[in-house]
């Protein structure tokens, strides 16, 4: 059995290696466009902020380890070409420019995405960089070196981890999004609230609800931001807008959302047989809505990556699908979300309602005990769970993992509130907070008349 993967990120590494464990025998071969594989992006920010000095901790596999498994990796060729019907495929050799045409029997899509970048006047101009990859987070740590005032462009999780990163390290930092919130995707006004008020109490200058115009400079460097209202100083401009899927060599072969995510089913396997895709190339079944998505996470990535290697030879282990599951820690606040919030239900057209809970996550009477705010959003109708957020200065996250277990077995409020979670003083209360959210949506009991004979 021939399978080909073209890409080596999260997803592909998670199915380039449990493919080569499962089928032994199989011929695996491995294009990368770039000179490096399996980086964790999410790390970029700890990286670029100094929290991770040595950047060999963000790669957790290398052509080395993969060649120890069978597997012939080939770095810098850029494929060019595929033909799902006849199952061959051309890459280029970016060292030498030589071309190769191969032949498969199963092909593995893990492209991957790449940073969205418009056609702003002035995108050209020197010191205007990209978040993705290890080489962008080089070109970053160079030259913030020498970068006073730092503009992020895009207030999502990699925009706000950059920006604590870079005032942290004593620069001038101003944050620019055209929403007129912070993480707008990811949670609701209660929490971005706060996180905006702790940024601007940081000396970070946000400008929301302003869209980027164009860049200005002198001698080939950019040195303003402008926008629809006003004018930024700027040695260096990072961009994170967003992402979009990889996926060209694919376009009219396999189905896709509009955005060009491939559509696979729940085996991983796309509409072309013997091809399979996984990771932010990928659409998602997003569970809080039965719907595709596309929610570009690493979490998504190896999962199904994984599950490709497990269905490449036949329909074995069925995708559960996902909530969207995610987590930030800004400053000294812990913050997590799974499925949808209240704002994003709003907008699906799906009427919900949301209990909030602020509460001190364990007994007052303990020496310390530390405030948090839950939210739990909930379908009005059938009062099943849709999303949960949580915030708190101690690390009460791994809670929206249990959350997002309840929106993947499409539990009701009135189930969290009587689900047996442990108590003991140091931990939580009698209650767990999870338990009182699901308390707080309880319906209210009609009063029945008493019939007197």
């Amino acid at each position: 059995m021939k399978v080909a993967v073209i890409g080596c990120t999260h997803a592909g590494t998670a199915a380039i290696v449990n493919t080569a464990k499962l089928y032994p025998e199989a011929e695996i071969t491995v294009y990368e466009r770039n000179d490096n594989i399996s980086f964790l992006s999410c790390g970029i920010a700890l990286y670029v902020g100094g929290v991770v000095e040595d950047a060999s901790g963000l790669f957790y596999s290398s052509p080395q380890q993969l060649a120890e498994l069978g597997v012939t990796t080939k770095m810098q060729h850029e494929v060019t070409s595929v033909n799902t019907s006849l199952k061959t495929l051309t890459a280029r050799n970016l060292q030498t420019g030589e071309e190769l045409e191969e032949t498969f029997d199963k092909l593995i899509v893990t492209t991957g995405s790449w940073p969205i970048i418009p056609k702003f006047e002035g995108i050209e101009l020197e010191n205007i960089v990209l978040s993705k990859n290890f080489n962008h987070s080089n070109t970053i740590i160079e030259k913030a070196q020498n970068a006073r005032n730092i503009v992020v462009v895009g207030a999502g999780y990699i925009g706000i981890e950059l920006v604590e990163a870079f005032q942290m390290n004593g620069k001038q930092v101003t944050l620019i999004d055209a929403e007129d919130r912070i993480l707008s995707k990811y949670l609701d006004p209660e929490y971005t609230d706060k996180i905006e008020a702790s940024l601007r109490d940081h000396g970070i200058a946000l400008a929301l609800g302003e869209k980027v115009t164009r860049f200005e400079g002198a001698d080939g460097k950019v040195g303003k931001v402008i926008t629809d209202q006003g004018q930024y100083e700027a040695d260096l401009v990072i961009l994170c807008i967003g992402f979009r899927p990889n996926t060209e060599l694919l376009k009219g072969q396999v189905e896709m959302m509009d955005n060009g995510a491939i559509i696979v089913n729940e085996y991983m396997q796309t509409s072309q047989r013997d091809v399979y895709a996984a990771g932010d190339s990928c659409a998602i079944r997003y569970n809080p809505t039965g719907k595709n998505a596309y929610i570009p996470l690493a979490t998504n990535a190896v999962r199904m990556g994984t599950l490709v290697a497990r269905n490449l030879v036949s329909p074995t282990i069925k995708y559960m699908g996902t909530q969207g599951t995610s987590g930030i820690k800004i400053y000294e606040d812990n913050i997590a979300g799974t499925g949808m919030t209240e704002t994003a239900a709003a907008l699906a057209g799906i009427q919900a309602e949301a209990v909030l809970i602020n509460d001190h996550y364990r007994p007052e009477f303990m020496p310390t005990h530390e405030s948090l705010m839950l939210k739990v959003v909930y379908e009005k109708d059938t009062r099943v769970i849709l999303g949960a957020q949580i915030m708190s200065k101690v690390d009460l996250t791994q809670s929206i993992n249990t959350i997002s277990v309840c929106i993947q077995n499409k539990m009701k409020m009135e189930e969290l509130a009587f689900v047996d979670f442990f108590f003991q003083p140091h931990y939580n209360k009698p209650w767990n907070f999870l338990n009182s959210a699901g308390l707080g949506a309880l319906p209210a009991v009609p009063s029945r008349e008493v019939s007197h004979a």
